[in-house]
């Protein structure tokens, strides 16, 4: 496990953004885990998860024009990726969607330029990747090419075949998905730390009933 992996799984566990427990998922499959990034936004931890977020847009050598942040997880995600990219020079424009069209002001779905050219979407997690085709293809609808997504957390689970939602991702659209974490480093995490290590039998059968 690599530093900033490491950095991102302990603050998600910190901020209890990662919790154990009993949960439905919005695609109905029961898990033993949740991860919900809006608990960063309670104080603290930002600047560091920006940074996890940004070494490993350095750790996979990833080039795109724009950021694209899908509502909601997504906006904040987006803002402090690009606003930790803008210190070192880089200048990456920022977009993000909203849930109903508005017909005044700006009017539209789209907050921000619309994305162009070659677009990282940035967003929390992947499970089934029903969230993250909406994104694909409001990117698509708009002229761009959706060419990286990065999340901080790739659940490893299938989609609608037998191939994980990321594998299907990538065939579909020619993209590339890439994460901080996934499964297996949480499994890894808690085979190592006595106090996760009662976890890891759930986290097994969850993989190996739902894993692809």
């Amino acid at each position: 496990m690599k530093d900033y992996q490491k950095q991102f799984l302990e603050l998600a566990l910190n901020a209890k953004v990662l919790e154990f427990g009993d949960f439905t998922l919005k695609s109905g499959r029961k898990s033993p885990y949740f991860f919900n990034a809006a608990k960063m936004l309670n104080g603290g931890y930002l600047h560091h998860l920006a940074e996890c977020y940004k070494e490993a847009i350095i750790d996979a050598n990833i080039a795109f024009d724009c950021i694209y942040g899908p509502a909601y997880k997504g906006i904040f995600l987006g803002s402090i990726v690009s606003m930790i990219l803008s210190k070192d020079g880089g200048e990456y424009p920022l977009s993000f969607n909203r849930k109903e069209i508005k017909d005044h002001g700006e009017g539209g779905t789209i907050i921000g330029n619309n994305p162009s050219g070659d677009v990282l979407i940035i967003d929390d997690v992947i499970s089934a990747g029903t969230a993250a085709k909406e994104s694909i293809e409001t990117i698509r609808d708009l002229g761009a090419n959706p060419k990286i997504m990065l999340v901080g957390l790739d659940r490893q689970e299938k989609g609608k075949s037998d191939l994980s939602a990321k594998k299907e991702l990538e065939t579909a659209f020619k993209m590339q998905v890439i994460s901080i974490i996934d499964l297996d480093t949480l499994i890894s995490y808690s085979q190592n730390n006595a106090e996760y290590e009662k976890h890891l039998d759930n986290l097994i059968a969850y993989r190996d009933e739902w894993g692809a």
